[in-house]
């Protein structure tokens, strides 16, 4: 079955507006795991305009589920990972100052560095994903650099959802047929919501894992966290 990971930067992003501790990041965390939650995903930047590095090691020492850290591999960012020695290590080519993710590594330029970071993490035992297009040979090249799984970049598909969901996953299909045939494990993330989450999942029922943050917190502002996950999670049945 597909996994659920939630991604709770939004939440410490609420929290860091006023200051203080409410919404409570560790409590909401926890909350997403007892409503079924198989995940929590984080992505510390350098600036800690959401998640914190004490949130990363206050986050690591209670959860009971699959704890994901996503970012660019920068001196700072590896060692942040090793020392709170999550399950799972999601690398993205972000700048610092970006404000969300919007695109897949280059893999093919990128190999010798990539490959000596996901070397790096599996070494300690954390397995390592990177964050990627469509491309084949992107694909080809992330399997060369050593990773265990790949993340695929769903914006593209969710952007054209609408319009024509079955021209907007057919490149998604085509993608995962080919990360199943070279060994790769299969996640996926960015814009996935209660409206394209589904159809994305029955054409590609093999993804290991969905990682969510904003589309699912701002529908638990109309239906309550715990409602909103199970949805999520009916989505991937």
């Amino acid at each position: 079955m597909t996994k659920l990971s939630v991604n709770i930067n939004k939440i410490a992003t609420l929290r860091n507006a006023r200051g203080g501790d409410n919404p409570n990041v560790m409590q909401v965390a926890l909350d997403c795991e007892t409503y079924g939650a198989e995940g929590i995903t984080v992505h510390p930047r350098p600036d800690e305009r959401h998640i914190r590095r004490k949130d990363v090691f206050d986050l690591r020492g209670i959860l009971k589920t699959e704890f994901n850290i996503e970012g660019y591999p920068s001196e700072e960012f590896v060692d942040l990972v090793l020392k709170a020695k999550p399950a799972q290590v999601t690398l993205v080519p972000d700048r610092p100052d970006q404000l969300t993710s919007n695109s897949g590594w280059d893999t093919k330029t990128h190999q010798d560095f990539l490959s000596e970071v996901l070397d790096t993490f599996k070494k300690v035992g954390i397995r390592t994903s990177v964050f990627i297009g469509t491309d084949m040979e992107m694909l080809d090249y992330a399997a060369k650099a050593g990773t265990d799984r790949v993340e695929l970049y769903t914006e593209p598909y969710a952007s054209m959802y609408e319009k024509d969901r079955e021209v907007a996953i057919a490149p998604f299909v085509a993608a995962a047929k080919h990360a199943r045939s070279i060994g790769l494990g299969l996640n996926a993330g960015h814009d996935l919501s209660l409206v394209n989450l589904a159809y994305m999942h029955e054409m590609i029922p093999w993804l290991d894992e969905v990682s969510i943050g904003h589309a699912l917190i701002c529908d638990a502002l109309y239906l309550g966290l715990k409602k909103t996950i199970e949805e999520y999670k009916n989505c991937l049945r």
